[in-house]
Protein backbone atom coordinates (compact mmCIF):
# COMPACT_ATOMS: atom_id res chain seq x y z
CA UNK A 1 0.00 0.00 0.00
CA UNK A 2 1.30 3.40 -0.96
CA UNK A 3 2.34 5.55 1.88
CA UNK A 4 2.04 9.66 2.05
CA UNK A 5 5.45 9.61 3.68
CA UNK A 6 6.96 7.50 0.21
CA UNK A 7 5.62 9.83 -1.89
CA UNK A 8 6.77 13.07 -0.08
CA UNK A 9 10.48 11.34 0.05
CA UNK A 10 10.11 10.77 -3.67
CA UNK A 11 9.34 14.14 -4.50
CA UNK A 12 12.39 15.20 -2.26
CA UNK A 13 14.46 13.03 -3.94
CA UNK A 14 14.00 14.13 -7.50
CA UNK A 15 14.49 17.96 -6.58
CA UNK A 16 10.58 18.58 -7.98
CA UNK A 17 8.72 21.23 -6.95
CA UNK A 18 5.03 19.46 -7.18
CA UNK A 19 3.74 15.90 -7.30
CA UNK A 20 0.20 15.44 -8.95
CA UNK A 21 -1.69 12.39 -7.90
CA UNK A 22 -4.96 11.03 -10.00
CA UNK A 23 -6.90 7.72 -10.53
CA UNK A 24 -5.73 6.07 -13.46
CA UNK A 25 -1.91 7.83 -14.07
CA UNK A 26 1.12 7.26 -12.64
CA UNK A 27 1.97 10.55 -10.51
CA UNK A 28 3.51 13.80 -12.06
CA UNK A 29 6.39 15.66 -10.99
CA UNK A 30 7.29 19.16 -11.81
CA UNK A 31 10.56 20.25 -12.09
CA UNK A 32 12.36 23.37 -12.95
CA UNK A 33 8.29 24.73 -14.11
CA UNK A 34 7.91 21.48 -16.51
CA UNK A 35 5.76 18.73 -15.91
CA UNK A 36 7.07 15.06 -16.07
CA UNK A 37 5.38 11.29 -15.72
CA UNK A 38 7.10 9.83 -12.90
CA UNK A 39 7.81 5.79 -13.34
CA UNK A 40 5.79 5.63 -10.09
CA UNK A 41 2.18 2.83 -10.33
CA UNK A 42 -0.60 4.49 -11.10
CA UNK A 43 -3.15 4.23 -7.97
CA UNK A 44 -6.15 3.09 -7.72
CA UNK A 45 -9.27 4.79 -6.19
CA UNK A 46 -8.96 3.28 -2.68
CA UNK A 47 -5.29 3.91 -2.11
CA UNK A 48 -5.91 7.61 -3.44
CA UNK A 49 -8.54 7.51 -0.76
CA UNK A 50 -6.29 6.17 1.59
CA UNK A 51 -3.80 8.48 1.26
CA UNK A 52 -6.05 11.32 1.74
CA UNK A 53 -7.41 10.16 4.93
CA UNK A 54 -4.01 9.52 6.02
CA UNK A 55 -3.50 13.37 5.90
CA UNK A 56 -6.59 15.08 6.67
CA UNK A 57 -7.19 16.12 10.20
CA UNK A 58 -11.56 15.88 11.10
CA UNK A 59 -11.95 19.57 10.43
CA UNK A 60 -10.44 19.44 6.85
CA UNK A 61 -11.93 15.82 6.01
CA UNK A 62 -15.13 17.25 6.83
CA UNK A 63 -14.54 20.68 4.64
CA UNK A 64 -13.87 17.89 2.18
CA UNK A 65 -16.89 16.18 2.13
CA UNK A 66 -18.69 18.80 2.17
CA UNK A 67 -17.40 20.82 -0.88
CA UNK A 68 -15.18 18.29 -2.84
CA UNK A 69 -11.99 19.61 -1.82
CA UNK A 70 -9.59 21.23 0.64
CA UNK A 71 -6.03 22.89 1.58
CA UNK A 72 -3.72 22.21 4.34
CA UNK A 73 0.07 22.31 5.73
CA UNK A 74 1.16 18.88 6.40
CA UNK A 75 4.92 18.37 8.43
CA UNK A 76 6.52 15.10 8.32
CA UNK A 77 9.68 15.40 10.86
CA UNK A 78 12.64 14.87 8.69
CA UNK A 79 11.03 15.84 5.23
CA UNK A 80 9.70 19.14 6.14
CA UNK A 81 6.35 20.72 4.91
CA UNK A 82 4.51 20.44 2.27
CA UNK A 83 0.95 22.20 1.13
CA UNK A 84 -1.64 20.06 0.16
CA UNK A 85 -4.56 19.91 -1.75
CA UNK A 86 -7.31 17.40 -1.39
CA UNK A 87 -9.68 17.49 -4.58
CA UNK A 88 -12.52 15.45 -6.27
CA UNK A 89 -12.11 15.22 -10.32
CA UNK A 90 -14.74 12.78 -12.38
CA UNK A 91 -15.58 11.49 -9.07
CA UNK A 92 -12.39 10.42 -7.59
CA UNK A 93 -9.89 11.71 -5.10
CA UNK A 94 -6.57 13.36 -5.97
CA UNK A 95 -3.87 15.70 -4.94
CA UNK A 96 -1.65 17.90 -5.52
CA UNK A 97 1.16 18.47 -3.41
CA UNK A 98 4.01 21.18 -3.21
CA UNK A 99 7.07 21.06 -1.51
CA UNK A 100 7.39 24.12 1.15
CA UNK A 101 11.00 25.39 0.94
CA UNK A 102 12.55 25.38 4.86
CA UNK A 103 12.38 28.80 6.40
CA UNK A 104 12.21 32.24 4.93
CA UNK A 105 15.09 33.43 2.44
CA UNK A 106 16.88 36.83 2.53
CA UNK A 107 15.70 39.32 -0.30
CA UNK A 108 19.10 39.44 -1.14
CA UNK A 109 19.45 35.85 -2.20
CA UNK A 110 16.25 35.82 -4.64
CA UNK A 111 17.66 37.96 -7.57
CA UNK A 112 15.17 40.29 -7.52
CA UNK A 113 15.33 43.80 -7.60
CA UNK A 114 16.37 46.33 -4.75
CA UNK A 115 12.56 47.96 -4.71
CA UNK A 116 11.35 44.32 -2.94
CA UNK A 117 13.78 45.39 -0.03
CA UNK A 118 12.66 49.07 -0.43
CA UNK A 119 8.90 48.30 0.11
CA UNK A 120 9.39 45.89 2.71
CA UNK A 121 11.05 48.95 4.85
CA UNK A 122 7.78 51.01 4.35
CA UNK A 123 6.24 52.04 8.06
CA UNK A 124 2.53 51.55 6.92
CA UNK A 125 0.50 51.61 3.58
CA UNK A 126 0.03 48.49 1.18
CA UNK A 127 2.14 46.44 -0.72
CA UNK A 128 0.58 43.70 -3.15
CA UNK A 129 3.22 40.39 -4.48
CA UNK A 130 1.34 39.54 -7.69
CA UNK A 131 2.05 37.15 -10.08
CA UNK A 132 0.50 34.10 -11.80
CA UNK A 133 0.34 30.44 -9.92
CA UNK A 134 3.88 28.90 -9.17
CA UNK A 135 5.46 31.97 -9.55
CA UNK A 136 7.26 32.18 -6.29
CA UNK A 137 5.42 34.86 -4.80
CA UNK A 138 4.86 33.09 -1.72
CA UNK A 139 8.72 32.39 -1.45
CA UNK A 140 9.30 36.10 -1.97
CA UNK A 141 6.48 37.77 -0.05
CA UNK A 142 8.08 35.70 3.32
CA UNK A 143 11.16 37.12 2.84
CA UNK A 144 10.01 40.42 3.18
CA UNK A 145 8.52 38.99 6.25
CA UNK A 146 11.92 38.13 7.39
CA UNK A 147 13.38 41.17 6.66
CA UNK A 148 11.04 42.91 8.78
CA UNK A 149 11.63 40.40 11.25
CA UNK A 150 15.47 40.46 11.65
CA UNK A 151 15.57 44.39 11.75
CA UNK A 152 12.28 46.11 13.41
CA UNK A 153 11.29 44.93 16.64
CA UNK A 154 7.31 45.18 15.41
CA UNK A 155 4.77 42.71 15.89
CA UNK A 156 3.42 40.95 13.01
CA UNK A 157 0.41 39.27 12.29
CA UNK A 158 -0.11 37.02 9.18
CA UNK A 159 -3.19 35.65 8.17
CA UNK A 160 -2.67 32.61 5.83
CA UNK A 161 -4.48 29.50 4.27
CA UNK A 162 -2.98 27.63 5.00
CA UNK A 163 0.55 28.65 6.75
CA UNK A 164 3.53 27.56 4.71
CA UNK A 165 6.17 29.19 5.89
CA UNK A 166 7.34 29.07 10.00
CA UNK A 167 8.93 32.82 11.22
CA UNK A 168 10.28 32.37 14.32
CA UNK A 169 10.32 35.30 16.48
CA UNK A 170 13.58 37.45 15.71
CA UNK A 171 13.38 41.39 17.04
CA UNK A 172 9.48 40.87 15.80
CA UNK A 173 7.35 39.02 17.34
CA UNK A 174 5.12 37.06 14.78
CA UNK A 175 1.80 35.69 15.43
CA UNK A 176 0.83 33.02 12.63
CA UNK A 177 -3.34 32.72 11.76
CA UNK A 178 -4.73 29.74 10.12
CA UNK A 179 -7.45 30.46 8.28
CA UNK A 180 -9.78 27.55 9.23
CA UNK A 181 -8.19 26.82 12.64
CA UNK A 182 -7.37 30.03 14.17
CA UNK A 183 -10.19 32.51 12.48
CA UNK A 184 -12.91 31.67 10.25
CA UNK A 185 -11.78 33.69 7.20
CA UNK A 186 -9.58 36.58 5.79
CA UNK A 187 -11.67 39.35 6.32
CA UNK A 188 -12.79 38.77 9.76
CA UNK A 189 -9.02 38.20 10.50
CA UNK A 190 -8.18 41.61 9.27
CA UNK A 191 -11.45 42.98 10.84
CA UNK A 192 -10.01 42.30 14.32
CA UNK A 193 -6.28 43.29 13.87
CA UNK A 194 -6.80 46.31 15.53
CA UNK A 195 -7.40 44.79 18.54
CA UNK A 196 -4.04 42.13 18.43
CA UNK A 197 -1.71 45.42 18.78
CA UNK A 198 -0.11 44.33 14.75
CA UNK A 199 2.38 46.58 13.35
CA UNK A 200 2.47 44.76 10.20
CA UNK A 201 0.25 42.58 8.71
CA UNK A 202 0.49 39.79 5.97
CA UNK A 203 -2.00 37.99 3.78
CA UNK A 204 -1.42 34.95 2.10
CA UNK A 205 -4.60 35.71 -0.66
CA UNK A 206 -7.68 38.35 -0.60
CA UNK A 207 -10.51 35.72 -1.93
CA UNK A 208 -13.47 38.12 -1.69
CA UNK A 209 -14.31 42.21 -1.88
CA UNK A 210 -15.06 42.05 2.00
CA UNK A 211 -11.14 40.83 2.41
CA UNK A 212 -10.13 43.75 0.24
CA UNK A 213 -12.02 46.35 2.11
CA UNK A 214 -10.57 45.00 5.11
CA UNK A 215 -6.90 45.07 4.53
CA UNK A 216 -7.41 48.72 2.81
CA UNK A 217 -9.18 49.89 6.28
CA UNK A 218 -6.05 48.27 7.60
CA UNK A 219 -3.68 49.67 5.47
CA UNK A 220 -5.32 53.50 6.23
CA UNK A 221 -5.64 52.93 9.80
CA UNK A 222 -1.73 53.32 9.49
CA UNK A 223 -0.38 49.90 9.75
CA UNK A 224 1.41 47.91 6.62
CA UNK A 225 -0.30 45.11 5.20
CA UNK A 226 1.49 42.63 2.73
CA UNK A 227 -1.38 41.06 0.55
CA UNK A 228 -0.62 38.18 -2.47
CA UNK A 229 -2.73 38.40 -5.42
CA UNK A 230 -3.05 35.55 -8.24
CA UNK A 231 -3.16 38.60 -11.12
CA UNK A 232 -1.11 38.54 -13.63
CA UNK A 233 0.21 42.33 -14.16
CA UNK A 234 0.80 45.63 -11.73
CA UNK A 235 -2.04 46.91 -14.03
CA UNK A 236 -4.29 44.14 -13.73
CA UNK A 237 -3.49 44.22 -9.43
CA UNK A 238 -4.88 47.45 -9.76
CA UNK A 239 -7.88 46.79 -11.86
CA UNK A 240 -8.89 43.60 -9.71
CA UNK A 241 -9.12 44.97 -6.77
CA UNK A 242 -11.38 48.36 -8.02
CA UNK A 243 -13.51 45.76 -9.56
CA UNK A 244 -14.20 43.93 -6.31
CA UNK A 245 -16.35 46.78 -5.10
CA UNK A 246 -20.29 47.73 -6.79
CA UNK A 247 -19.78 50.69 -9.34
CA UNK A 248 -20.94 53.38 -6.50
CA UNK A 249 -18.05 52.32 -4.37
CA UNK A 250 -15.58 52.07 -7.13
CA UNK A 251 -14.49 56.23 -6.73
CA UNK A 252 -14.36 56.03 -2.87
CA UNK A 253 -12.39 52.47 -3.31
CA UNK A 254 -9.60 54.19 -6.46
CA UNK A 255 -8.92 57.49 -3.68
CA UNK A 256 -8.31 54.87 -0.58
CA UNK A 257 -5.63 52.84 -2.70
CA UNK A 258 -4.47 55.66 -4.09
CA UNK A 259 -3.86 57.37 -0.92
CA UNK A 260 -2.31 54.07 0.81
CA UNK A 261 -0.76 51.99 -2.09
CA UNK A 262 2.97 52.00 -1.73
CA UNK A 263 3.70 49.52 -4.08
CA UNK A 264 3.08 46.22 -6.15
CA UNK A 265 5.69 43.54 -6.98
CA UNK A 266 4.67 40.95 -10.01
CA UNK A 267 6.62 38.58 -10.48
CA UNK A 268 6.78 35.73 -12.83
CA UNK A 269 9.71 32.80 -13.31
CA UNK A 270 11.52 31.71 -16.48
CA UNK A 271 14.19 29.98 -17.40
CA UNK A 272 17.82 30.31 -16.91
CA UNK A 273 20.36 30.90 -19.91
CA UNK A 274 22.83 28.05 -18.04
CA UNK A 275 20.02 25.30 -17.28
CA UNK A 276 20.13 25.99 -13.38
CA UNK A 277 16.74 26.57 -12.77
CA UNK A 278 14.61 29.78 -13.10
CA UNK A 279 14.79 33.14 -12.57
CA UNK A 280 12.16 35.99 -11.22
CA UNK A 281 11.68 38.40 -13.28
CA UNK A 282 9.78 41.26 -11.19
CA UNK A 283 7.38 44.27 -12.61
CA UNK A 284 7.19 46.72 -10.03
CA UNK A 285 4.78 49.79 -9.50
CA UNK A 286 5.61 52.20 -6.88
CA UNK A 287 3.04 54.50 -5.38
CA UNK A 288 4.42 58.06 -5.95
CA UNK A 289 2.51 60.96 -6.27
CA UNK A 290 2.01 60.81 -9.64
CA UNK A 291 0.93 56.70 -9.76
CA UNK A 292 -1.44 57.68 -6.77
CA UNK A 293 -3.08 60.32 -8.85
CA UNK A 294 -3.35 58.02 -11.82
CA UNK A 295 -5.47 55.64 -9.68
CA UNK A 296 -7.47 57.98 -8.01
CA UNK A 297 -8.55 59.72 -11.70
CA UNK A 298 -9.79 55.98 -12.33
CA UNK A 299 -6.38 54.18 -12.57
CA UNK A 300 -6.11 54.15 -16.43
CA UNK A 301 -3.74 50.99 -17.33
CA UNK A 302 -2.13 52.49 -20.29
CA UNK A 303 -1.12 55.64 -17.79
CA UNK A 304 0.41 53.09 -15.01
CA UNK A 305 2.01 51.38 -17.82
CA UNK A 306 3.47 54.56 -19.28
CA UNK A 307 4.47 55.41 -15.66
CA UNK A 308 5.92 52.57 -14.67
CA UNK A 309 8.31 52.57 -17.99
CA UNK A 310 8.93 56.18 -16.59
CA UNK A 311 9.98 55.50 -13.15
CA UNK A 312 13.49 53.89 -13.26
CA UNK A 313 14.62 56.50 -10.49
CA UNK A 314 11.79 55.16 -8.45
CA UNK A 315 12.81 51.43 -8.54
CA UNK A 316 9.60 51.23 -11.11
CA UNK A 317 10.22 48.77 -14.47
CA UNK A 318 7.89 46.62 -16.75
CA UNK A 319 7.57 43.23 -16.86
CA UNK A 320 9.84 43.72 -20.29
CA UNK A 321 12.11 46.34 -18.87
CA UNK A 322 12.42 43.89 -16.18
CA UNK A 323 13.35 40.40 -18.81
CA UNK A 324 15.71 42.58 -21.04
CA UNK A 325 17.81 43.40 -17.85
CA UNK A 326 18.00 40.01 -17.15
CA UNK A 327 18.86 39.18 -20.83
CA UNK A 328 21.46 42.11 -21.10
CA UNK A 329 23.10 40.40 -18.36
CA UNK A 330 23.12 36.88 -19.95
CA UNK A 331 21.10 35.20 -17.07
CA UNK A 332 18.07 34.49 -19.93
CA UNK A 333 18.54 33.47 -23.60
CA UNK A 334 17.42 35.20 -26.52
CA UNK A 335 14.55 32.88 -27.26
CA UNK A 336 13.62 32.79 -23.92
CA UNK A 337 13.24 36.41 -23.34
CA UNK A 338 11.12 36.70 -26.47
CA UNK A 339 8.87 34.10 -26.06
CA UNK A 340 7.88 35.56 -22.18
CA UNK A 341 8.02 39.08 -23.22
CA UNK A 342 4.60 41.04 -23.00
CA UNK A 343 5.28 42.63 -26.66
CA UNK A 344 8.20 40.43 -27.96
CA UNK A 345 8.46 42.46 -31.31
CA UNK A 346 9.14 45.85 -29.55
CA UNK A 347 11.83 43.63 -27.27
CA UNK A 348 13.46 42.52 -30.54
CA UNK A 349 13.79 45.88 -31.32
CA UNK A 350 15.43 47.06 -28.17
CA UNK A 351 17.80 43.93 -28.22
CA UNK A 352 19.22 44.98 -31.87
CA UNK A 353 19.62 48.86 -31.46
CA UNK A 354 21.63 47.85 -27.77
CA UNK A 355 23.68 46.09 -29.78
CA UNK A 356 22.46 42.75 -28.09
CA UNK A 357 21.43 40.64 -30.83
CA UNK A 358 24.14 37.75 -30.63
CA UNK A 359 23.66 37.55 -26.85
CA UNK A 360 22.11 33.86 -26.34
Amino acid sequence: MARVVDLLQYLLEERGSDLLVKVGSAPCLRRNGRLERTTLDALRPEQIEALAAEILPESKAAEFQETGETDLAYSVPGLGRFRVNVYRQRGSVSLAIRRVVPGAPAIADLGVPPIVADLAAQRDGLIVVAGPAAAGKTTTASAMIDHINAANARHIVTVEDPIEVLHSDREAIVSQREVGSDTTNVADALRRISRQDADVVFVSDLPDADSVREALAVAAAGRLVIAVLNTLSATDTISWMIDRFPPHQQGSARSLLGRVLRGVVCQRLVDRADGRGRVAVVESLVGTHKVRDAIIDGGDPMLLERLMSEGEYHGMATFDQALFQLFSDEYVSLDEALERAIHPEDFRIAVQQAGLATLR
